[in-house]
């Protein structure tokens, strides 16, 4: 929203105008502004997280120490669902409850918070609060849908606008009106532990789940204000994120700027355009040598210039004073505050420790107050558009009855469902037969456990694997072996990590087989652990790999349980993509599960089972081996020539995925061969279900420009739709290619739409298409 910064005039002995609900948002910004102390501004723009310990009795929030510890107020808490702050909460296990306050305790503590700075405090400001919410609200009891990667192979934005719509409600019942999701970044490398955190590699599918997200966080269209049941999204992190150097966390992003513009901007600029996302998180890495966090082009230039976006940018934890303690730009963390200052970062997150100094800066005439104001009034500005002035509070009674209710798992389950993936299926080794599969042997490190992935709480119930084979088949005949162990801890919180023993696992090894000889047929759950594929924050507290297949003992496994002859099904329970090429070769099928969420279990067993047929796509192109990253199939016609010794071409492609039925997708039609560079072209697709069962298909409509003035990419993703279809059903799928999809940026770096030939692609993978051509004249 726009700001007037100028002091507004207000009646003597009449109520602030900031405190007028009716007036205008710019208006009650600048009378509040205007009242302010240099302290009480920059108060807005700072944090408390470990300042928590400053303000609370055990749990408990203490009016009198917060009035002691911040006499100026508090502007911004973070996360007030954990104990952050207690004594003794660092040795709290990260999967476990004792990380976290309960639901009530979390809505007493924000209550009595807010209570405290509207009454308290000599402006009554209330505080923000920020919580985490990639794949379900950080909290314990909140709803855990399948992991983010889970969700993008669902290629299903009304179920994404649905899963988001129940996070948002669950966390603002607790009185909390800011989240920091969605992520779109685009990723290009699986050795980087936070690919599962991603909605994969094209810029489009990012670009769509990212704008249905925020329309179920926020709310759809332009709003100024935030509705009941919706937080305000944070669009995260602008960029470059998904393809680190070597594959390591916050690496520097050796990317052009066409490269950027291209592909790694779009998701980012559909979400600003076409929704009101209320703030932006810069991403840790540099780009051409400026650290994100103080690049006045990317997000002055590009972010708030070219894209017009007008909400608050909040840092990443640690961001702004890495400028000095990481990236050495700065001279020491006052200065960093400064840069990140200009370059228009509105709050410190988690503490606000660089920010802290930034009263005597001001004092010493080394960073201009102006620069405080205008955070200050964003942050007011936010602040009232939450609706906060007029009401911070939880409501304890009503986050107990909707949060992980029977509507929410429900809707976990039916995420969960969607997101599975057939990759492989010889022979019809999928669905098992109740009536013929006999004794079924379930093996495997993540049988018996419900993986959840990062950033996740501790929800009301989960369901693993086998819990889920044994509700949905009661009477079947279900034995069981651990096969190996991965790590040799489950606390996703360690900093070290150790894989499992081999000695000891190739004992296991030998007892699972010889429980599987009992069997018919085999069922085999490997992949990661919330250990082995996560977030890399620290140099003691690591997160990415060089080697991408199966780490510890699990291709023994596999072999062992292969070379008995018997049909062998894989489990997929993974947040990195299966670059398994043992795993493909002897298994006779194999199911992309991801982590699937609370209810996975069942999801699972009813997949094996064939009561639910699996409709999930690849939101990433697999690679075989380390040595070919970064692959993508959106690659320019140069690329992938060939290797000495090995294939160029993917494991798996980009939206690949089988199903129990098949499908027949028509080449695209249109009424016309020519069209106008400012002209939609409207495209027909046909798909029939010509197998014997109902199910699901994602139709791909993709698009090839040649002969222009710079390289294009083989093939770009412009459309997908997901469509259930009954056995012998069809149906014509009709989509719109407005001018700007077709457009790219010249070799001038203009964005543009020229004339030359185009091919449309239509089918069920980007390897399975039928084409026509048009042309832009």
């Amino acid at each position: 929203m726009a700001v007037a910064y100028a002091p507004m005039a207000f009646a003597q002995g009449s109520a602030p105008i900031y405190k007028d609900a009716a007036a205008p948002i710019p208006a009650r910004v600048a009378d509040l502004l205007a009242r302010m102390t240099l302290a009480e501004k920059i108060q807005q723009i700072r944090t408390a997280w470990q300042g928590k310990a400053d303000m609370i009795d055990d749990l408990a929030f203490n009016p009198a120490k917060a009035s002691a510890a911040f006499p100026d107020g508090i502007g911004h808490v973070t996360r007030p669902s954990d104990k952050r702050g207690v004594p003794g909460i660092s040795g709290a296990a990260g999967g476990t409850a004792a990380r976290w306050r309960t639901p009530r305790q979390t809505v007493e503590f924000i209550n009595a918070l807010q209570r405290w700075a509207l009454e308290d405090t000599r402006l009554g400001i209330p505080v923000l609060l920020h919580e985490e919410s990639l794949h379900g609200y950080m909290a314990t009891e909140a709803t855990m849908f399948p992991q983010a990667i889970a969700l993008a192979g669902t290629f299903d934005t009304d179920l994404m606008r649905r899963v988001q719509s129940v996070i948002a409600r669950e966390v603002r019942a607790r009185g909390v009106p800011l989240v920091l999701s969605p992520v779109v970044d685009i990723v290009r490398d699986p050795r980087w532990g936070r690919i599962e955190e991603t909605w994969g590699e094209d810029p489009y599918l990012c670009g769509e789940m990212g704008v249905a997200a925020v329309e179920g966080l926020q709310g759809a269209g332009k709003s100024e204000k935030l509705g009941a049941d919706k937080v305000f999204a944070t669009l995260k992190h602008m960029t470059g994120h998904g393809q680190p150097e070597a594959g390591n966390n916050i690496s520097p992003a050796q990317i052009s700027e066409r490269e950027l513009r291209e592909n790694f901007f779009p998701p980012f600029r559909e979400v600003v355009r076409r929704t009101s996302i209320g703030a932006v998180m810069p991403s840790y890495n540099e780009i051409d040598g400026v650290p994100s966090h103080a690049s006045t082009w990317l997000l002055g230039d590009i972010l708030r210039g070219e894209w017009g976006f007008d909400g608050v940018i909040v840092s990443d934890y640690g961001g702004v004073h890495e400028l000095a303690t990481l990236h050495h730009v700065a001279l020491n963390e006052a200065d960093a505050a400064h840069q990140a200052l200009l370059a228009g970062v509105d709050s410190e997150l988690p503490e606000g420790r660089a920010y802290a100094l930034l009263e005597d800066e001001v004092n010493a005439g080394r960073i201009p107050v102006e620069l405080i104001d205008r955070s200050c009034a964003r942050m007011l500005t936010f602040k009232f558009r939450a609706g906060l002035f007029e009401n911070p509070y939880g409501d304890w009674q009503k986050a107990q009855r909707i949060t992980g209710n029977a509507e929410a798992r429900a809707l976990a389950l039916e995420a969960a469902r969607k997101s599975i993936c057939l990759l492989t299926n010889r022979n019809g080794a999928l669905p098992l037969d109740q009536a013929n599969m006999g004794r079924v042997a379930v093996i495997g490190p993540n049988h018996a456990i419900a993986r959840l992935g990062g950033y996740s709480s501790v929800p009301k119930q989960t369901i693993s694997l086998i819990e889920g084979l044994r509700q949905v088949a009661p009477t079947a005949d279900f034995v069981t072996a651990q096969g190996v162990f991965i790590t040799t801890s489950e606390d996703r919180s360690q900093d070290i990590i150790e894989l499992a023993d081999r000695a000891r696992n190739l004992r296991l090894i030998a007892e699972a087989v010889a429980v599987a000889r009992t069997a018919d047929t085999i069922v085999v759950a490997i992949g990661d652990t919330e250990q082995t594929s996560r977030e890399g924050f620290a140099a003691n507290h690591l997160g990415d790999r060089t080697q991408i297949d199966i780490v510890g003992e699990q291709n023994a496994l596999v072999d062992a349980l292969a070379a008995l002859g018997k049909p062998l099904v894989v489990c997929a329970i993974n947040g990195r993509p299966p670059s398994w090429p043992n795993v493909v070769e002897k298994a006779d099928a194999l199911l992309e599960c991801w982590y699937p969420g609370q209810e996975g279990g069942v999801a699972m067993a009813e997949a094996l089972l064939g009561q639910v047929n699996p409709g999930g796509k690849l939101p990433v192109s697999v690679v075989r081996n380390a040595g070919q990253i970064p692959l993508f199939y959106n690659r320019k016609p140069s690329s992938r020539r060939g290797y000495l010794f090995d294939d160029a071409a993917p494991l798996f492609p980009f939206g690949h995925g089988l199903s129990y039925t098949d499908f027949t997708i028509s080449a695209p039609r249109v009424a016309k061969q020519a069209f106008a560079a400012d002209e939609s072209v409207e495209v027909e697709v046909d798909i029939t279900n010509s197998g014997r069962t109902a199910g699901d298909e994602v139709v791909q409509l993709y698009i090839t420009r040649s002969e222009v003035s710079v390289t294009r990419p083989v093939l770009e993703l412009k459309g997908f739709r997901r469509v259930t279809l009954q056995a012998g059903e069809s149906r014509t799928l009709r989509f719109t290619l407005a001018p700007q999809q077709l457009a790219f940026w010249n070799s001038d770096m203009e964005e543009v739409n020229e004339p030359g030939p185009v091919t449309l692609s239509a089918g069920s993978s980007s390897a399975r298409l039928h084409s026509t051509q048009i042309e832009v004249i």
